[in-house]
Order: C-alpha cells, then structure tokens, then sequence
C-alpha cells in the first residue's frame, strides 16, 4: 500500500527516548509525518528513560526535547506536532478519543497492541498500528543509541574504525 495515495489520518502518535537521533529515529518520524496530518510524540522523561535501564548515559529530558524540536524544524514539521512527555509506555494513546493511528518500531508492537486493548475496554476504537522496520547498519544489526554511544557506529549507521 503507497501510503502517499492513501488520505493522512487526522492524529497519529508515536513515542521515544530519541536520545542521539539517528536514522532510525528519523525513519519513525518521517513515517508518522507521512501517514498523519498532526503527530502526537511522546518523549520519555528523565525518570522513565532511567527506568528502561539503558547500559549507558542518556541526555536529559531538556536536551533531548530540544534536539527533536530541532529535527522536526529542519522538516519543517514544527506546526504540525506537539511534543508531550511520556511517563509510561502507553501515555494519551489510551484515552484520546482523537487519536485515529499510532506509528511503531517492531519492538514496540506489543505496547501498541496492549494501548488497543485499553482502548477498547474504555469503548474507544482501536488505533492502527503502523509497524516501521528498524533500520540497519553497515554490519546488518541495528542502529541504536547504545551502540552510537559506544562508538561503534556514527548516527546513520555507518562503522566507526573495525568496530562491529
């Protein structure tokens, strides 16, 4: 399905830690944008983010809102969003009655399919769930933050030195 041929959903949502935004954080971005005309993003606070246990330090709650309202600028995306901060993994996405679509790593298709359940035992119709695939490194793993951060990758995937 081409979803530019498709009619945008009014409200979508998508969530994140977006600490060290790299191409897979613009990947889900971009396909929340695509598919919805005004995006909802939650971004975990300082206290949830401690809570996942990241193996390594994450920017704070301040830096990282202010990097992806920086993001969301150079897309010219930054009157179409509001950034909200997410204390649990579910935040409004199971009581906003508006909300029509929820944008997702395939990591997180377990939190997406339990928000559908609270929203269904609320009387809410369920969102649809926009999987996104998560995007490679040279290497063929993952892009992630964490190895960003130890310096085995660069923000877009690419190997830093011999590092694996």
């Amino acid at each position: 399905m081409n979803l530019i041929e498709k009619e945008k959903l009014k409200k979508v949502a998508v969530a994140g830690t977006f600490d060290t935004i790299h191409k897979g954080h613009k990947k889900l971005i971009l396909t929340a944008f695509e598919i919805g005309e005004f995006v909802l993003i939650g971004l975990t606070t300082d206290e949830y983010a401690n809570q996942v246990h990241k193996n390594h330090p994450i920017e704070n709650y301040i830096k990282r809102r202010k990097s992806l309202k920086n993001y969301l600028k150079e897309q010219n995306f930054e009157n179409r969003n509001i950034i909200i901060p997410l204390n649990n993994p579910y935040g409004p996405a199971i009581s906003d009655a508006s909300m029509e679509g929820i944008i997702v790593s395939h990591e997180s298709m377990k939190n997406a399919n339990i928000i559908n359940d609270f929203r269904i035992r609320k009387g809410l119709k369920p969102l649809q769930i926009f999987p996104v695939e998560l995007e490679l490194a040279e290497n063929g793993k993952p892009i992630s933050t964490t190895r960003i951060r130890k310096g085995k990758i660069d923000k877009n995937g690419k190997l830093i030195g011999n590092k694996a």
